[in-house]
């Protein structure tokens, strides 16, 4: 933790007071969003406002109260926001959810959730419409919101929840973890840190990551509002490099939140000569350094590396512009927010050694998983936070990632993680996208296995593939086998979903 730095929480705080009713206030005809769903809108800190003060009015004439669940179910738009507000004035928690959910994996978190209203367009609605969800009595659509009503925003501390957000699920049923309103504050100096410098004149933010997910809502849409910088609101149904790069050129969008996945698409094309970012931050899987290297000399901008996790996020920044990057790292805790990567008994691993990611400190850190108080006390030991993510420990504070805990493949005595050989196949220029398993093998326990999405030809590539990787860290790492796909199985947050492949 750096020595001179001290969190200054508020006893008293509100999400929805601080990112929208105060600069209503203050810069009412501030831009605040610049919505692309559907043509272009400019929704104005007073537009927000009163929109949410009319929904949450609304809410409150339906029974929705303090403490109640509000699901959000809609694509990336200006409502989203509204909703989360609208739901924090009452002090009532706001439950994002992804679109692409099917009807049970919504059923599960709206059940499970006890949520009492949702607020979705048509689509939305009708889905929920065919589920059996007793506890949930208001259904809102956001293309035909309230126009008019007030409400005065809800007293609340900040350790008073304010969302909940379900884990991705690829291991085990999700989770919901409840968050304070003070997790904000726990993201803005990584934010600050990754965006180097954020917020300077001028800067402008968008991130293609779904608002569902926290990488998108937590990581930049609500950071940005929070400083007062505007935020561009568009997500493509499937990523397209190209109109990303329109995008970005139009609204000259100078901050964005990438994640790898967008990146590596978009370096298939040419960087074009209008662009306009000055920084990039990318999460949710590890890098590489050949991503680093091109945002270095292709993009002329630094993509930084973050690190954190639904339970506890954006503690850890790889920073380009402001600290000497190890390739392929996590870089250093930010400020405020201790990290160590721990033995099984709580003790820091030797540099060089394997551990587990252990975190303290931070404002982010969750109340609690919902409804599972044996689920929240193994998350926990002696204060410290356990991500279940292993990292080696280098010199100087720096922690390179090494896998989850349950993606480790143990082959023939090795414990190997996925993502470094998966970041060696990723810079290989006949490979989009890869992933790497351990599949049960009857001598070694388990195949490294690599599932490879590749640039056109695959005549010969397996064996070309393998090499590249024998030569490149070490023939244990090297796949056995390499299977190749049209695509590989993702989370909604853009994660590989790895245990599907394992299980496929």
């Amino acid at each position: 933790m750096h020595a001179d730095f001290r969190w200054n929480i508020p006893e008293r705080f509100n999400i929805a007071a601080a990112c929208c009713d105060a600069w209503a206030e203050t810069d009412p005809d501030g831009m605040a969003v610049v919505d692309l769903s559907a043509g272009r809108r400019v929704w104005t800190y007073l537009d927000l406002k009163r929109a949410s003060d009319a929904l949450a009015a609304h809410l409150a004439g339906q029974g929705v109260g303090r403490g109640d669940r509000v699901a959000i179910l809609l694509p990336q738009r200006a409502e989203v926001l509204v909703a989360h507000f609208a739901a924090m004035k009452l002090g009532a928690i706001s439950l994002p959810l992804f679109t692409l959910f099917g009807p049970e994996a919504l059923s599960y978190r709206l059940k499970d959730s006890g949520a009492v209203a949702v607020i979705a367009d048509a689509e939305g609605l009708a889905k929920v419409a065919d589920l059996q969800l007793p506890d949930l009595k208001v259904g809102v659509d956001a293309d035909a919101l309230p126009e008019h009503g007030q409400v005065t925003c809800a007293e609340t501390h900040a350790d008073d929840p304010a969302m909940m957000i379900y884990t991705s699920g690829t291991t085990g049923d999700p989770k919901g973890v409840l968050h304070a309103h003070r997790f904000l504050f726990g993201h803005l100096p990584c934010v600050e840190a990754a965006l180097e410098g954020f917020p300077k004149a001028g800067d402008v933010g968008w991130t293609p990551a779904d608002w569902a997910w926290i990488g998108g809502l937590m990581d930049l849409a609500l950071p940005c509002l929070w400083f007062g910088v505007p935020l561009v609101a568009r997500r493509f149904g499937k990523f397209d490099a190209a109109a990303a790069w329109d995008l970005i050129a139009a609204e000259r969008v100078t901050a964005a939140f990438l994640p790898p996945t967008a990146l590596k698409l978009m370096r298939r094309t040419p960087v074009p000569k209008d662009a306009t970012l000055r920084v990039v931050m990318s999460g949710g899987e590890a890098l590489g350094a050949d991503l680093v290297e091109w945002g270095r000399t292709d993009l002329s901008a630094p993509i930084n590396e973050i690190y954190g996790q639904t339970e506890v996020n954006l503690v850890m920044a790889a920073c380009a512009g402001t600290q000497d990057v190890e390739p392929g790292t996590l870089g250093r805790a930010v400020p405020g927010v201790d990290v160590e990567v721990q033995r099984d008994d709580g003790v820091q691993v030797p540099v060089g050694q394997v551990g587990e990611i252990c975190v303290r400190g931070s404002p982010a850190a969750f109340l609690r998983y919902w409804n599972k108080p044996e689920e929240t006390a193994k998350k926990w030991r002696d204060g410290w936070i356990r991500t279940g993510d292993l990292g080696v420990r280098l010199a100087d504070g720096v922690i390179r990632y090494h896998a989850r805990d349950d993606d480790v493949i143990t082959s023939a005595g090795y414990r190997i993680g996925p993502t470094e050989i998966e970041n060696c196949l990723n810079a290989h220029p006949s490979v989009v996208m890869a992933a790497v398993v351990g599949l049960p093998d009857p001598e070694r326990g388990a195949a490294v296995t690599a599932f490879v999405v590749p640039e056109g030809r695959v005549d010969g590539l397996e064996a070309e593939l393998i090499a590249w990787v024998r030569a490149r860290l070490s023939p244990h790492m090297a796949p056995r086998s390499v299977r190749f796909r049209e695509a590989l199985p993702m989370t909604a947050t853009g994660k590989v979903m790895r245990r599907a492949l394992r299980d496929g």
